[in-house]
């Protein structure tokens, strides 16, 4: 079970969308991708792409927002979901893109759209050793406006010697962009030094 007493109701949150259906798309997707942690080993950006799809299949299930059913937009460019009922001329403000990622700040995408963004910040504990049957938690929720003018572009580092990766989008300053945008972050997790611990007293570094 999501734990309640982490969850966050000031947090603004797209038109109609519910604490509720949150907490019941991080049940899902924890409970869903438990099956699925050996793809984490193997390549973790599949892995990641594969709880953000996970958090749009939950948010379908669980709340107002539906799946774009329309493959091309769904699977290569923004959005996700949409609000039922804001008709084909919709408004980026009805619009919901799902992204899961292990880094505790940085939001990349392939597009700089404008709209809602919620990321399933998650970790792997195979051993279990956070919470028994939990091979995968969501520890942090965020759900943030984006416009245009919160990325940046960042240009491919490949070349003709080989290497490198494909040019991106990212947020400028995620963490101060991120600042009071989790819905829900578990207190028992803290990140120190760069990686996520249960909480112990340690400091928090929040350095992005």
């Amino acid at each position: 079970m999501a734990r309640n007493q982490d969850l966050n109701s000031s947090v603004a949150l797209p038109p109609s969308l519910t604490i509720t259906a949150i907490r019941k798309s991080i049940e899902y997707i924890e409970r869903e991708l438990t099956d699925f942690v050996d793809i984490y080993f193997e390549q973790k950006n599949v892995f990641s792409a594969v709880v953000g799809i996970f958090g749009t299949r939950a948010l379908d299930r669980h709340s107002v927002y539906e799946k774009v059913r329309h493959t091309d937009i769904a699977q290569t460019r923004f959005p996700d979901l949409c609000r039922r009922g804001c008709g084909t001329a919709r408004s980026p403000r009805d619009c919901l893109e799902s992204k899961g990622s292990i880094r505790p700040w940085a939001i990349q995408s392939h597009y700089d759209h404008e709209g809602w963004y919620i990321v399933w910040r998650y970790l792997v504990d195979p051993t279990q050793s956070i919470e028994p049957n939990k091979p995968i938690i969501i520890w942090r929720v965020d759900v943030v406006y984006l416009t245009k003018s919160d990325w940046k572009y960042e240009k491919s580092t490949a070349g003709e010697a080989g290497g490198g990766r494909t040019p991106t989008f990212g947020v400028k300053s995620p963490a101060a962009k991120l600042k009071g945008c989790a819905v829900y972050q578990r207190s028992d997790i803290v990140l120190s030094h760069g990686k996520l611990v249960p909480a112990n007293g340690n400091n928090q570094d929040t350095d992005e």
